[in-house]
């Protein structure tokens, strides 16, 4: 039976999560839409930036540990492919730092959560 500290500490990370998607709309929103750098990149992040959420929703619902853990994974991969196109829109100066790096600080916390989920579950496994 799950404890209810691990049941709150995957509510925690899901609405986490939930924040983080929601506060990458708001970024993507406020990037110039006529620059087709700007629309390729931002496309990618709005696509890997929310399933880190939607995989973690998805790990909740499976139906073994192998499911879970994959899941998991599958979010932890996200999280890494986010960093990746925020530091681009950053570097290449179509996004302001400050914000992108705002957003790049709180992806890495989302995935050290999520690397070390993995490792226990596998340990576990």
């Amino acid at each position: 039976m799950m404890s209810d500290t691990n049941q709150k500490n995957k509510n925690d990370l899901k609405k986490r999560a939930y924040v983080y998607a929601l506060n990458l709309i708001k970024f993507v929103d406020g990037l110039n839409k006529k620059d087709l750098g700007v629309q390729i990149l931002s496309r990618q992040l709005m696509r890997s930036g929310t399933s880190i959420g939607a995989n973690i929703v998805e790990a909740q619902a499976g139906s073994s540990r192998k499911d879970f853990t994959n899941f998991f994974l599958h979010s932890l991969k996200s999280a890494n492919e986010s960093s990746f196109w925020l530091g681009l829109l950053r570097d290449s100066r179509k996004a302001d730092g400050t914000k992108a790096d705002i957003l790049i600080g709180e992806t890495r916390e989302l995935a050290n959560i999520l690397g070390s989920s993995v490792v226990t579950l596998r340990k576990r496994g």
